[in-house]
């Protein structure tokens, strides 16, 4: 094998990730461009061996490299080039196509870490391309390091669907962490967090769930007519796959309703603490009443006015003040009482 890309995880001249050629040995061998470019030429000579081309869309060359030295499915080219669709895997002609979305190896709760990885699956040929470092890819390719078993190439790709709902089972438990700790604040009177914090969480799982749901219909024609080199035991591996996928997904479902639960409660609290500020300001205007009004009457500047010679007029008005101010605060508790 050329040492171009044989053991650093970064993209060659040729947008070559990563490669593996599995079959030959116990053990997968990397393989670089120009090994993989010479296996392909004569890859019909050893048909129990398969490889795994893993490239790096934002080099310009992979694309050129790839109509080069493969015929690929026109699907595979249009997938390339399309924009943030749902997980599905579909059948062209012999060859299985499908966009997988992932998460960014720094994924941080943000709607922008999400993106896809297209792959061409055939008998013998496995193409995978992503314009970000992805974490299933990546854990995928840490297990083909540590050399656990891939017998074929459909079991590569069930490996990476089981390595995908894992990440989202990784994802959900630490948004649940997150969810786990608002929540005791809640409970313990400490609002710190807004409904806009919870809602941007929301939104990301939303997305998550969108794009990494497998499409049904496609999926269930897969099971139902296989490509004719796919094994009844890898159909069955490709099943059992999906049904993972989906108790993530139903963790992903739960946990978007508790947020909203959690949406609710706390917009219930701001209501009552702005009805509770409202009151008191209601309150203090209502006791305030009597004061203003007698103010405003003795203080125009007209004759006539009464007591205005009176030496006690002062606390006659005074007296007069506090009484209807007594009667304002005894009506003001009675309707407390009534809506208590």
């Amino acid at each position: 094998m050329d040492s171009v890309n044989a053991v650093a995880y970064g993209s060659d001249q040729c947008g070559l990730v990563c490669g593996y050629l599995f079959g030959r040995t116990p053990r997968p061998l990397p393989i670089g461009a120009l090994d993989a470019a010479a296996w392909l030429r004569g890859r019909s000579a050893a048909p129990d061996e398969f490889i795994w081309l893993h490239f790096n869309l934002a080099n310009t060359v992979s694309e050129k490299w790839l109509r080069e030295h493969l015929a690929l499915e026109d699907e595979f080219y249009d997938c390339l080039h399309a924009g943030s669709r749902s997980t599905r895997i579909e059948q062209a002609g012999t060859t299985l196509v499908a966009v997988v979305n992932d998460v960014l190896r720094d994924f941080s709760f943000e709607p922008s870490d999400i993106a896809s990885l297209v792959l061409s699956v055939e008998r013998q040929v496995v193409i995978s391309a992503r314009r970000s470092p992805l974490q299933s890819v990546e854990r995928l390719r840490q297990a083909v390091l540590r050399g656990e078993p891939m017998g074929s190439s459909l079991v590569l790709l069930t490996h990476l669907l089981r390595d995908q709902a894992d990440v989202l089972i990784r994802i959900v438990r630490d948004a649940t962490g997150r969810v786990d700790g608002i929540e005791d604040n809640l409970l313990s009177g400490q609002l710190k967090y807004k409904r806009a914090d919870l809602g941007a969480l929301r939104r990301v799982l939303v997305r998550l769930q969108r794009l990494l749901a497998p499409e049904p219909a496609a999926l269930f024609r897969l099971l139902q007519r296989p490509p004719s080199w796919v094994r009844d035991t890898d159909r069955q591996e490709l099943r059992e796959a999906s049904e993972e996928f989906a108790v993530a997904l139903n963790d992903i479902a739960s946990l978007q309703e508790r947020i909203k639960l959690l949406q609710e409660e706390i917009a219930a609290l701001v209501n009552e603490a702005n009805n509770r500020s409202l009151y008191v300001l209601t309150i203090v205007t209502v006791l305030a009443l009597p004061i203003n009004i007698i103010a405003g009457l003795l203080g125009m500047n007209v004759g006539g006015i009464p007591l205005a010679s009176d030496s006690g007029g002062f606390w006659i008005i005074a007296g007069i003040v506090a009484a209807f101010t007594g009667v304002a605060g005894w009506i003001v508790a009675r309707k407390r009482r009534e809506l208590d």
